[in-house]
């Protein structure tokens, strides 16, 4: 009945869409935003609509380096104050100036709860308007990369968001319908026609957008993101020309999509990469027959869900190739991350169940996977629950709709989890949000497992603070050293992405699958 379901709305879907008008861009993916309040997510399906919308202080050029915004220029006043000096003549879509006030404003909402996005803006003390185009930013302690962490943290509207009674981010974990949930005011180079959840959203050009005069630009008047969840029914609908861009094709299809003279083929290496995750917070296990204990909070049995996975196989197999097999738990492009643990543990079934017996499990335990019921996803999985119930982990697979998972992936709710993080190009980003001890002001957010470690805590909150660049790097290596030790998650691969766009369609591909609507040409 799901997949019937699932056939239904992709089908309806598609016999919607009718004509597009001239210049008018037709975007497929398995995934919907699921809110339009820019602060209330960070998901990478959130942030692919949300910053279309929504302009932050810093941008990213297209070789994904830090560029202005809405900030023209910032400098370090002192060691913990930084000041932004404002972009002038910025309206938002009501036609309202943007100003210092929204900025300070903004930068609030974002910091305090429920936001998600919360955990960049960590160590930020106060925000001061300095004149109507300037604000200070106040540190509880230097930090020389604090403009970094200002990329996809949102400037809103703050007498829209008064008006509308979204002075805070909507409680996403929490499933609340805000007016910030379906309707937006930004200053982004398009805006918000209409949000309909888990079917389509429209945007059109915003032709009073600072930006335009960029020679980057593009000519897209109207953009439409189409939540398509079936893999062929999204194929089937590029290639009759439904829509003109898949931006999660099937692997099995990329070589076959590559000889089809109608399209392009863009591929980059990701920048992020997919994870298991383990209750470590309950001393019972959920979902599982093993009784007064939780066998994930004994190293030993994370090592043999480790050795017990063939991830080389299952990115030849299941994957077709278009990953990379990974050790690392962020990518060694960014700064500090040592490049030999990018190495994997041997996969090892007989250490797995040695690992098992000498923990106390010598005939294994049952667990639930929960996994996105996207059809990849899914499919690899599948392929992780098999090898896990060869060495003893009976593993049931539990797919849910990205509105289920993710909240439940935020709010640590599962006992086994699969789940991917692009990381910003700071490893503190990630570090806090995924391996930080949870704390609803800001730390640990995406820590699904809930794993605490006083050792590992501390050296995040040093390598926030620690000025000298060197240094810094060796917090960082010794921060991931310490995780490879105690596998508070399984790293597994990092895809390649590969976007199927029509030839008509010229696009700027970053390696945070993220796409910029603003540089798309139509030809």
């Amino acid at each position: 009945m799901q997949r019937l379901r699932t056939w239904l709305l992709a089908l309806c879907t598609l016999l919607c869409m009718g004509t597009a008008p001239a210049a008018t861009l037709r975007v497929a993916s398995a995934f919907d935003p699921q809110t339009m309040d820019p602060h209330a997510l960070a998901l990478l399906y959130h942030a692919r609509v949300s910053t279309q919308i929504y302009d932050a202080l810093v941008h990213r050029d297209a070789r994904y380096r830090l560029e202005p915004a809405l900030a023209l220029s910032w400098r370090a006043a002192a060691a913990t104050r930084w000041q932004f000096r404002l972009r002038p003549g910025v309206r938002f879509h009501d036609g309202s100036a943007f100003t210092a006030v929204d900025a300070k404003f903004s930068l609030e909402r974002a910091m305090a709860p429920p936001s998600l996005r919360s955990f960049q803006l960590r160590g930020v003390r106060a925000v001061r308007v300095l004149d109507p185009l300037a604000i200070e930013i106040e540190l509880d302690a230097p930090d020389a990369l604090l403009p970094e962490k200002l990329f996809g943290v949102a400037m809103m509207n703050k007498a829209w968001s008064e008006q509308h009674g979204v002075t805070t981010a909507q409680d996403f974990n929490a499933r609340q319908e805000t007016f910030a949930t379906r309707n937006t005011n930004g200053t982004g180079p398009f805006r918000l026609l209409r949000y309909e959840p888990d079917a389509r959203t429209t945007l059109e050009r915003f032709d009073g957008y600072w930006g335009w005069q960029d020679s980057r630009s593009g000519n897209v008047q109207q953009a439409q993101f189409v939540v398509i969840k079936s893999d062929a029914t999204r194929l089937a609908a590029l290639t009759s020309g439904e829509v003109d861009a898949v931006l999660d094709p099937p692997y099995q299809d990329i070589a076959r999509l590559r000889n089809d003279a109608r399209l392009t083929v863009l591929s980059i290496a990701d920048l992020g990469q997919q994870y298991l995750a383990f209750d470590q917070a309950r001393d019972e296990l959920q979902d599982s027959d093993v009784q007064g204990r939780n066998p994930f909070k004994d190293l030993r049995v994370r090592q043999a869900v480790y050795h017990a996975l063939n991830v080389p196989l299952i990115v030849d197999k299941v994957l077709r190739g278009q990953a990379q097999a990974t050790g690392a738990f962020l990518s060694p492009l960014l700064d500090g991350v040592p490049a030999e643990l990018d190495r994997r543990l041997p996969y090892d079934p007989a250490l797995a169940r040695q690992r098992l017996a000498e923990a106390g499990y010598p005939d294994g335990f049952a667990v639930t996977l929960d996994c996105v019921n996207v059809a990849w996803r899914e499919n690899v999985c599948q392929a992780m629950a098999a090898m896990l119930t060869q060495v003893g982990i009976r593993t049931r697979l539990r797919s849910s709709v990205s509105t289920v998972f993710f909240p439940k992936l935020s709010q640590g709710q599962a006992s086994f989890m699969e789940f991917g993080w692009t990381p910003g190009m700071d490893p503190y980003l990630s570090l806090n949000a995924l391996l930080r001890s949870h704390d609803p002001s800001g730390l640990g957010s995406f820590n699904a497992g809930r794993y605490s470690n006083p050792k590992l805590d501390a050296l995040i909150d040093q390598i926030r603070v620690e000025p000298d660049p060197e240094h810094r790097r060796t917090l960082v290596a010794t921060a991931l050293r310490l995780v490879h030790e105690e596998l508070p998650l399984v790293p597994l691969y990092r895809r390649t992405l590969n976007w199927a766009l029509a030839r008509k369609v010229h696009a700027v591909q970053w390696p945070s699958d993220m796409v910029e609507l603003r540089w798309v040409r139509l030809r």
